[in-house]
């Protein structure tokens, strides 16, 4: 597990989820019972969410045995974890714990789809996951990505330096510069760079003439925003030439479909969200009374 996951975040996923107590349980008078859990894949899938699973199990007082690790390739019907114990236990940790490894595994499956088909093309090339995952789940849904082979592009705001057009309007109502915003940014690069002088210096455009003017200014790293991929091609050859120390990375519209066309451009990273974004996995929970 590469991202951790406090007991009390667990703890509130597990009460989020049965508050009280399981009227259901308490209706059958089964709470006591001993029981057996197990879970598997239905079709085959990049696994997620197996080790956090085994953590709320084990918070709701569960015997467990965890048969895979985030990131191993399932096959269908493969068991993939286990837990023993109490039947109100068992039904308190069943629907979060299947939950989680459905939607992680599904973004585990999508992240690996890209990384495949981008790296039978280009190697090097690595295949980023922004901050646009669902709020709340930014845990779970960077683990998972990673799980898939997937980097992380940025985990927040306080991490890393990233320039929008956005951010570069306002530096033209400056007065101190004359030219457009992105002319403005492109001349006080190496002020910027004393005041972040441990940070890299990334700026998104999305005109090959845009990412030529902040390589030659000096920036650390372009994102190229929706190049088409003839474009982009073109663009990081240009790059390269003028930079052969620049970080080309390529973002808008990526995703498994395209990944290997876009890799094929020597860009050397592809931003995404497309794994957060489909259908979960689908993992089979058998209960058995002991």
């Amino acid at each position: 597990m590469h991202f951790i996951k406090s007991g009390t975040w667990l703890d509130d996923l597990l009460l989020d989820d049965c508050p009280g107590m399981d009227l259901t349980v308490e209706m059958l008078g089964i709470g006591s019972m001993p029981g057996l859990m197990e879970f598997r894949p239905k079709s085959s899938c990049v696994v997620a969410g197996v080790e956090e699973a085994a953590l709320l199990l084990e918070r709701c007082g569960l015997a467990v045995t965890r048969h895979a690790r985030n990131g191993d390739r399932a096959e269908e019907g493969q068991l993939l974890l286990e837990a023993r114990g109490d039947a109100a236990a068992l039904h308190r940790g069943w629907k979060i714990s299947q939950t989680v490894m459905e939607y992680m595994s599904g973004i585990a499956s999508r992240a690996a789809r890209m990384v495949d088909a981008a790296r039978a093309v280009n190697p090097r090339v690595r295949v980023a996951v922004t901050r646009k995952n669902f709020p709340g789940a930014k845990r779970l849904c960077l683990e998972a990505a990673v799980s898939g082979g997937a980097v992380v592009h940025r985990l927040n705001l306080s991490d890393s330096v990233l320039v929008f057009d956005q951010h570069r309007i306002f530096l033209a109502g400056t007065g101190r510069e004359s030219g457009t915003p992105l002319e403005s940014f492109a001349r006080r690069i190496p002020e910027f760079r004393l005041a972040l002088p441990e940070k890299k210096l990334c700026a998104e455009v999305d005109r090959p003439e845009d990412a030529l003017l902040l390589a030659e200014a000096g920036i650390d790293i372009v994102q190229c925003e929706k190049f088409p991929c003839s474009v982009l091609a073109d663009t990081v050859r240009a790059l390269r030439a003028a930079r052969p120390d620049l970080l080309i990375l390529a973002a808008g519209g990526i995703n498994g479909d395209n990944a290997s066309d876009y890799a094929a451009t020597g860009a050397d990273e592809l931003v995404t969200t497309w794994p957060y974004f489909g259908k979960p996995a689908d993992i089979k929970v058998r209960m058995s009374a002991l």
